[in-house]
């Protein structure tokens, strides 16, 4: 694993525009850097990267059914009663899954490390799936990196493959998100994309104009009933609004499923840890107020995680380096522990693995980094390619 400063294309920015990615540049600083790539041997990605994280989308699986049988880790994690039952029936009925992403610590040496799974509202999609794969093609090109470079990337195809397989028939998928918030927005816009070369039928609503008719249902603002509804929207939010109730109805399928409330909660580095105690993917981690956390943050040097966190707020790094903490509006549900494993430093940069999982398979690689040691919604995304 190296980081290669190179030649950025002279009109990126445009190619972007062109291409919807209205993001490209938060608050005058650039989102998308490709003045810079990292380089992996295909030996790294095969054994370092893609076949632990097939391996920990397995053992998610295992952790979904031990959770669901568990009252004491469901309250632990905080997850609303009501939901419960909701949850259990998406499982059963095997309600499928899109995509998540694992974030991984890796410096090209030993196994990676899971930091977390960003399991029901992941972004950073759309420039990992697509915008970086056209970034290769375009660098090889102009020699920007070598001709025969690839790119751990089908997050695209598997996306299509995967929404092809969600059995819509005649249905139509709504795609929603909420208002004024652009990478939301582009990252519903491409899925959306994908579904329509699956041969589905789409179409968008933004969340704040979802209405519900008097049979429980969803509808869109010209009253038509919404029977499939992809919602960009985080499901611990969803839960506590005034029309979960309806939601609870189970009168419309979602993606991602109920289910994925297991899944996108740091409570599960906790669980995953009592069921695969010395993973080497997997660090120890424990709920805060278990007294099996004593003796990790006795060693004073670990992470602190709100259960319910998210892009790195209220995250805080103890005993580090530079110990370091990040605000946010995050924390009152609870925290997990996590034996600390920093993000290795590439000429002051701290990038961090975004490992994608469509379908339950690993199939892409995308990196963000940063010149602080915690990722953040600002942190840049830098391209990636396999050579040597």
């Amino acid at each position: 694993m190296r980081r290669h400063s190179v030649t950025e294309r002279p009109e990126w920015r445009r190619k972007a525009e062109e291409a919807g990615f209205a993001f490209h540049t938060i608050d005058g600083a650039k989102y998308w850097d490709e003045s810079a790539c990292y380089a992996f041997t295909l030996e790294e990605i095969e054994r370092d990267i893609e076949e632990p994280s097939q391996e920990l989308s397995n053992m998610c699986y295992d952790a979904v059914r031990e959770i669901l049988n568990s009252d004491e880790l469901l309250t632990r994690m905080r997850i609303p009663q009501k939901a419960w039952d909701y949850m259990a029936a998406s499982w059963q009925r095997g309600d499928k899954d899109l995509y998540g992403r694992f974030d991984l610590r890796y410096d090209g040496t030993g196994p990676a490390k899971l930091l977390e799974f960003n399991a029901d509202t992941p972004t950073s999609l759309f420039e990992a799936s697509y915008f970086q794969w056209s970034w290769l093609e375009e660098a090889r090109d102009s020699g920007i990196v070598p001709n025969d470079a690839d790119q751990f990337n089908s997050i695209q195809d598997k996306l299509i493959d995967a929404l092809a397989g969600m059995n819509m028939g005649k249905r139509r998928l709504t795609f929603a998100c909420v208002k004024g918030h652009a990478e939301d927005r582009g990252t519903v816009e491409y899925l959306e994309d994908c579904a329509r070369q699956a041969g589905v039928d789409t179409g968008f609503i933004y969340m704040e104009d979802i209405g519900v008719d008097a049979t429980s249902r969803f509808t869109t603002l010209e009253d038509e009933v919404i029977t499939d509804l992809f919602k960009l929207y985080p499901w611990e939010w969803l839960i506590e609004e005034e029309f979960a109730q309806h939601m609870l109805q189970d009168m419309c399928r979602v993606i991602e499923p109920a289910w994925k409330m297991t899944l996108s909660n740091k409570g599960l580095l906790a669980v995953m840890w009592k069921m695969f105690e010395g993973h080497p993917n997997l660090l120890p981690a424990f709920f805060e107020d278990d007294p099996a956390a004593a003796e990790l943050t006795a060693g004073g040097a670990y992470a602190r995680k709100p259960i319910f966190g998210r892009e790195g707020a209220n995250v805080e790094l103890i005993g580090a380096a530079h110990p370091t903490r990040a605000d946010g509006p995050y924390g009152a549900e609870g925290y997990i522990v996590q034996a600390l494993s920093q993000l290795p430093a590439f000429e002051g940069n701290y990038p961090v693995l975004g490992s994608w999982i469509v379908a339950g398979q690993a199939c892409g690689l995308g990196l963000r980094e940063d010149t602080k040691p915690i990722t953040s919604n600002t942190s840049r995304f830098v391209p990636h390619i396999i050579h040597g």
